[in-house]
């Protein structure tokens, strides 16, 4: 039997259940406000291509358990970048042993990325 996404949002972690997830649009829509009003210029169009990319290639996935991991994670973002706390935001080992090859590579090159636009800014 498959999970119900409503039954699987019920089951999240205790410290996020008390906040509903919100629906991929709006919170697409709302990361993308927050990036204009917390980010730097310089990492805004890093940004927001990179959310971009992201929701886009996970529009089509239909594993209801993907789903709520996928927008629980941005949720979790968006609440970085409000909060002000992506200054600091740090991997931990242990999850960094939980992503895959190729989020490992995308991580990477973004870090490589980020590293291109701040030399930039510097000169």
């Amino acid at each position: 039997m498959r999970a119900s996404i409503p039954r699987l949002l019920r089951q999240r972690r205790p410290e996020r259940a008390a906040e509903p997830l919100l629906p991929p649009l709006k919170l697409y829509r709302a990361i993308l406000r927050a990036h204009v009003h917390k980010l730097p210029k310089e990492l805004r169009y890093l940004g927001d291509e990179y959310v971009k990319a992201e929701f886009k290639a996970h529009k089509s996935t239909d594993n209801p358990l993907y789903i709520v991991g996928f927008l629980t994670q941005w949720q979790d973002y968006l609440r970085s970048i409000d909060g002000g706390s992506w200054h600091e935001g740090k991997l931990t080992q242990g999850e960094l042993e939980k992503m895959s090859p190729e989020q490992v590579g995308q991580l990477y090159e973004l870090m490589q990325e980020t590293q291109r636009l701040g030399q930039e800014s510097q000169e």
